[in-house]
């Protein structure tokens, strides 16, 4: 389900300019329903640049410090920046090629749907591996330097993407035993609806979908109790705690919203026999609020609440001019913040 929420949306662009265009004709020039959805085009088109511009800055100022290159939390936040910046890119490239019409053979959807399939359980299981991460930290603080290492970090991210891989493998598998050779040098707009073969597949979709929210949500409930009742017991270092703490919370919501978007497609199934333009609006603020948003508040939990990103992004945004802040200065404060 989750797979046909991520880029039936934009063949659902397609259809309402379709349909506005023909009432447009009818109706002797009303364009407003266009209109509308020239503005939705253009909105996501600027916070899409801005969001994947700051998202580029944060990468690239990760892999200008060495002191980052070592950190298992920072290397999870600069897994979590690359896997949002291209599920951005692919997400906003099918919605203009669907926007302007323009067909793709079906074995170059397949490919994209596949990959944005398994980008949609990245961020989420990300998350919670980060928050792991704080968990460990905070709950074990004398084992914290054995358990997070690059190493394990590394093996981390594989096991994140075969478990992310699981879903989108059964669809294609389950595509490739129902259609024939030829329907893959066929071009056509891209959309998720071309995987549904059967009514079932949706149910089982679904069900793989709920399954990792189950499972993420549990995981999640647990660490933040923990970290919680840690934090109240702690007579020492409570600054640090509470400030911890926070960033655990801003975890909770970022992965809240990305899990919210599993649930999506059963609201909309529900909008959509009632009004095609309020399955449109809802689906677009869906975009805005459940893929969007989650993905701009990974930069603003490490970008700028983090004082060591922060210290070297104030660097890195003005292109090293800024005579106030030298790179001697960032590589000293920012390794005198690791070691502390």
């Amino acid at each position: 389900m989750q797979l046909l929420y991520i880029t039936s949306c934009y063949w659902l662009f397609h259809c309402v300019i379709m349909a506005d265009n023909y009432t447009t004709a009818a109706d002797g020039g009303s364009s407003s329903s266009l209109q509308q959805v020239n503005d939705m085009i253009i909105i996501v088109q600027v916070m899409n640049a801005i969001f994947i511009y700051i998202i580029c800055l944060l990468i690239f100022t990760f892999f200008k410090k060495d002191t980052f290159l070592s950190n298992t939390r920072y290397i999870f936040f600069a897994h979590t920046l690359l896997a949002d910046c291209l599920y951005l890119i692919m997400t906003n490239n099918l919605l203009l090629l669907t926007y302007f019409s323009v067909t793709m053979p079906a074995a170059v959807c397949v490919f994209f749907c596949v990959l944005l399939c398994e980008l949609t359980f990245v961020t989420p299981l990300t998350l919670t591996a980060m928050s792991l991460e704080r968990y460990v930290a905070i709950c074990m603080p004398l084992r914290h330097g054995e358990l997070s290492t690059v190493r394990r970090a590394i093996y981390c991210i594989l096991l994140i993407h075969s478990i992310s891989a699981i879903q989108p493998i059964i669809i294609v598998s389950i595509f490739f035993a129902s259609v024939p050779l030829g329907f893959y040098t066929q071009y056509k707009l891209c959309s998720a609806e071309m995987f549904i073969a059967h009514k079932w597949q949706r149910h089982l979709r679904s069900v793989i979908g709920q399954f990792y929210f189950l499972v993420m949500s549990i995981t999640l409930v647990f660490i933040y109790a923990r970290i919680f009742a840690v934090a109240k017991e702690a007579s020492e270092n409570k600054k640090s705690l509470s400030k911890c703490r926070k960033t655990v919370i801003l975890h909770a919501i970022q992965l809240f919203l990305c899990l919210i978007q599993l649930w999506c497609p059963f609201i909309e199934a529900a909008i959509l026999p009632i009004n095609l333009k309020l399955y449109n609006n809802v689906r677009f603020f869906d975009y805005i609020v459940f893929i969007l948003a989650p993905r701009c508040l990974c930069p603003l939990v490490y970008g700028l609440r983090d004082e060591k990103f922060f210290l070297a992004i104030k660097y890195y945004v003005f292109f090293g001019l800024n005579k106030n802040i030298s790179p001697i200065l960032v590589d000293n404060l920012i390794t005198g913040h690791m070691k502390t």
